[in-house]
């Protein structure tokens, strides 16, 4: 019974691992050759106060998607409460002048901006204040790729 045992314990450790590494090798062979279409332009939407979902998801994808080429062209739009919170931390501004150094356009949400007093603040920083409504609405309707956080 021993003996069954350790065989099955090794059969799913060996295969797991394996499985593991094929996914891993391919993520990662993966990374300049996503393109699937000729409309290839993502906005990116962050509204969150929330610091660890910007550095964990938003702004590690962006960065990570303009630096490989995922997409041709990456609008980051600063909107609502984002807007304070990257106005008071200097982690997330640096975060976000290296994701414009890859190429990723980052543009605040300027009505947004001046109700939490803040569009002078992002502005010295070097993002780009201005109204994002109907760019965002032309974003939609041009059959940009859209996600929010």
């Amino acid at each position: 019974m021993n003996k069954i045992l350790l065989v099955f314990v090794l059969t799913v450790f060996f295969n797991t691992n394996s499985f593991v590494n094929c996914c891993a090798k391919n993520s990662l062979s993966q990374s300049s050759n996503i393109k699937m279409n000729q409309d290839n332009k993502l906005a990116v939407v962050w509204t969150s106060a929330d610091k660890e979902v910007a550095e964990k998801m938003v702004f590690m994808y962006a960065y990570n998607a303009a630096k490989f080429g995922w997409w041709d062209e990456i609008n980051f739009i600063i909107w609502g409460p984002s807007s304070k919170l990257l106005s008071e931390d200097k982690d997330l501004q640096e975060y976000i002048l290296k994701m414009k150094e890859v190429g990723v356009n980052v543009y605040a949400c300027k009505a947004c901006a001046d109700m939490y007093k803040v569009s002078d603040k992002l502005s010295e920083i070097g993002i780009e204040v201005k109204y994002m409504g109907k760019p965002l609405t032309q974003y939609l309707q041009e059959d940009h790729k859209v996600i929010t956080f």
